[in-house]
């Protein structure tokens, strides 16, 4: 499994010993308030055992690091589009069709396969684990951008980002009908469907279940029995744009799960063998988080979805 690896230095700040630590050390804060209860971490002749302590500035620190806990997933060479790549993190343009993680029934061929070959190593132990540091998801059958981290203090940083909702995505996707008015807001709670727990659902705003959700949505193009809508997230939750689109009338084209599609359209779905919802992250943006960069992503429509549109174009 490797050797623990030993830090040690001098704190520039006083405060709580987790954040003077994650200041210094490169580590994630979270993976310092593991290594605390622990037992790894020894302020000036004191062993640590909580986070919240109140450290100086210019205490000697050691940390003990163990080594990474190996992953059950294999490196597997797998094309990736790789749209940004430096030192500390990765931009994907993910293909429709790839689960993100393993899981049952995708032990192999996903991403983290895929990042595990093509990092080679590079890859720091990320909350104590040799993995690639997925912040975030988009469903097996959506395409689009994802971002990766390669290091603890990315992976923490874009953390943060995504908790704050800082970050910028926008979707594309083609829905059924026309919506009314042609851009707005849907804001409703989502959680578990009590009748299916596979399934997302809208709960009653006064739920003490579920995530507040809010999405931002514009028509882009009316489209035959369908419209080209551009999606704003203002939060990240599970299946936001589906649940969101389906609870007011215009679930996505092709989406097996949250609405049927227009029968004048299941025709040409079957013709095109379109079997996925329509809906693609077209746009990322984010503030890097080691150089403090902006950057801004933006991927095209991915071939099914061009054809699709272009089918349905009035």
């Amino acid at each position: 499994m490797g050797e623990s690896e030993t830090l040690t230095g001098i704190l520039q700040s006083a405060g709580r010993m987790d954040k003077a630590l994650a200041e210094v050390s490169g580590l994630s804060r979270e993976r310092v308030k593991t290594l605390i209860s622990d037992g790894a971490v020894t302020v000036g002749r004191t062993v640590a055992s909580s986070p919240s302590t109140k450290v100086q500035a210019g205490s000697h620190y050691t940390i003990i690091v163990p080594p990474p806990e190996p992953l059950t997933a294999e490196p597997q060479d797998i094309p990736l589009t790789i749209v940004f790549e430096d030192a500390d993190l990765v931009v994907i343009d993910k293909p429709a069709g790839m689960v993100v993680h393993p899981a049952a029934g995708n032990h192999d061929g996903t991403l983290v396969n895929a990042l595990l070959h093509h990092c080679r190593g590079q890859l720091s132990g990320i909350n104590g684990v040799a993995r690639p540091g997925i912040v975030h998801r988009i469903d097996k059958n959506t395409s689009g951008l994802m971002v990766a981290a390669k290091t603890d203090a990315a992976h923490e940083g874009l953390a943060k980002q995504f908790a704050d909702h800082s970050i910028h995505r926008r979707y594309l996707a083609v829905c059924a009908g026309h919506p009314s008015p042609a851009s707005g807001t849907i804001a409703a709670r989502l959680g578990r469907s009590d009748r299916d727990r596979k399934k997302m659902a809208v709960l009653d705003d006064d739920s003490s279940r579920g995530k507040h959700a809010v999405t931002h949505y514009a028509v882009i193009e009316r489209l035959d029995h369908s419209a080209l809508i551009a999606c704003t997230l203002e939060t990240g939750r599970t299946h936001q744009v589906r649940v969101h689109c389906a609870s007011i009338g215009h679930p996505l084209l092709g989406d097996p799960v949250y609405g049927r599609s227009p029968a004048a359209l299941r025709g040409l779905l079957d013709r095109l063998d379109f079997r996925r919802q329509a809906l693609h992250a077209a746009e990322l943006g984010f503030t890097h988080p080691v150089t403090a960069q902006r950057l801004d992503f933006r991927a095209e429509l991915p071939a099914d979805m061009r054809e699709l549109i272009d089918e349905t174009a009035r």
